[in-house]
């Protein structure tokens, strides 16, 4: 096990290039389960949850081979399993994305209940209405989700959960409508840009899908699917990090290869925390860090402000002159950094869903553990801001859904070092 020492107030400067997005990357690898032909794809970051969903799509019955660093080829050795195991998905919330592709092609499916990082209940409830809306029989015994059907049938349904949307229970019905009898559709489904970019794939591999990337999701089931060789997109929450990390630290680094359209609320939103942002083109932004100010802000499903950009933005404003207000929509317990943030110094105040954040003039170097994988994102860059020398343990959650994240940042200048972690 490792963890980060951190030597702050340290301005970041250089350029950084956006990995492909890990949560648009997993369900794609899912999809493959649909087809018996290649699958290929581009720009997926190399991560641990990557590396996770190899492991339980080789137990499936395919071949994974990685190509390149961001390439991986995927072929079907066998079609005969269908049970993802705890062993894997206890490592990994995104495994779930294989029961509705297991389901919708083999007829069956044995999915244990996933894990991940703990910011609160996450139920699989929609994932279970979507698939017996379907006309799936769901048995829940043993911790494992057991789905029959030897041929679902489209039909209409509403995913709105009480939460909002979710974006893996659009996906996972959306993977097992593909191949259904007749006409599905998906009423309050998730708008997130990963919902419309598996649309996008699946659609070239013979799906007729509509609608996707809006609360209503229109899906004409085919016979079969084929392969495909399609490209990731970009990773907007990477990229929301990198803004903060400039914003935090009072910096000025160039995001490439990113997408900008993604990026709305979330510049809207550090732009006025005080991050200057220039736009160059649709694939590139400078996000340069100047006086930081309060915000109020709720986080929301997309196109509003994510759940997954929250802790990176309550360490930027920890800094701040003033009183920010952020509110948790979408996991109301997903303020487990605040107590973090705090032995640096932070004042921060948790009452249920409301965090009220007065900023305060300096962070001090503390030993802080990273509780998810975006909390740890967000005690990194307190990390970088803060006085003296900070320690984050349990980067293994960061691990999940960053690439090489101390690389990037030691090319931005940050004295940032991976070190292993005493029991």
């Amino acid at each position: 096990m490792d963890k980060y020492v951190i030597h702050g107030e340290i301005p970041l400067k250089g350029t950084v290039a956006i990995s492909g997005a890990k949560n648009s990357s997993l369900p794609l690898m899912a999809a493959s389960l649909l087809t018996d032909e290649p699958v290929i794809l581009h720009n997926v970051p190399d991560l641990m949850d990557i590396r996770t969903m190899i492991a339980l799509l080789t137990y499936l019955g395919k071949k994974v081979t990685i190509e390149d660093t961001h390439t991986l080829r995927i072929e079907e050795v066998s079609s005969q399993s269908y049970e993802a195991p705890y062993d894997i998905v206890r490592k990994m919330r995104a495994s779930i994305a294989v029961l509705g592709p297991l389901l919708g092609r083999r007829g069956r499916a044995r999915v244990s209940f996933p894990g991940g990082c703990t910011i609160g209940p996450r139920p699989v409830d929609l994932h279970i209405r979507g698939m017996k809306a379907l006309g799936a029989e769901i048995v829940i015994e043993e911790g494992y989700i057991n789905a029959t059907c030897p041929k679902l049938k489209g039909t209409s349904m509403n995913l709105l959960g009480s939460f909002g949307p979710s974006v893996l229970g659009t996906e996972n019905v959306m993977m097992a409508a593909v191949l259904a009898e007749g006409t599905t559709v998906i009423e309050g489904a998730a708008c997130e840009p990963e919902v419309a970019d598996l649309a996008q794939c699946l659609n070239k591999m013979g799906a007729k899908i509509s609608g996707a990337g809006t609360s209503v999701i229109t899906i004409e089931g085919v016979e079969r699917l084929h392969g495909v060789e399609y490209t990731t997109i970009p990773d907007r929450i990477e990229a929301g990090t990198f803004i903060a990390a400039a914003g935090i630290t009072g910096g000025e680094i160039t995001l490439t290869n990113t997408c900008v359209a993604h990026l709305a609320e979330p510049i809207e939103v550090f732009s006025k925390a005080g991050v200057e942002i220039e736009i160059l083109s649709h694939t590139t932004l400078v996000a340069r860090g100047k006086t930081i100010r309060p915000v109020e802000v709720e986080t929301k499903p997309y196109p509003f402000f994510p759940t997954d950009l929250q802790a990176q933005l309550m360490a930027m404003v920890t800094l701040a002159d003033g009183i920010s207000i952020i509110s948790e929509k979408i996991f109301p317990d997903r303020f487990l950094h605040a107590a973090e943030l705090c032995r640096m110094g932070a004042d921060i105040h948790v009452d249920g869903a409301v965090a009220v954040v007065k900023g305060v003039p300096r962070l001090s170097g503390a030993s802080i553990m990273a509780s998810d994988l975006r909390a740890g994102a967000g005690l990194v860059l307190a990390g970088l801001a803060a006085k003296g020398k900070t320690e984050v343990l349990r980067i293994y959650h960061i691990d999940r859904g960053y690439e090489h994240f101390e690389e990037k940042l030691r090319a931005l200048g940050a004295d940032i070092q991976r070190r292993p972690q005493e029991e």
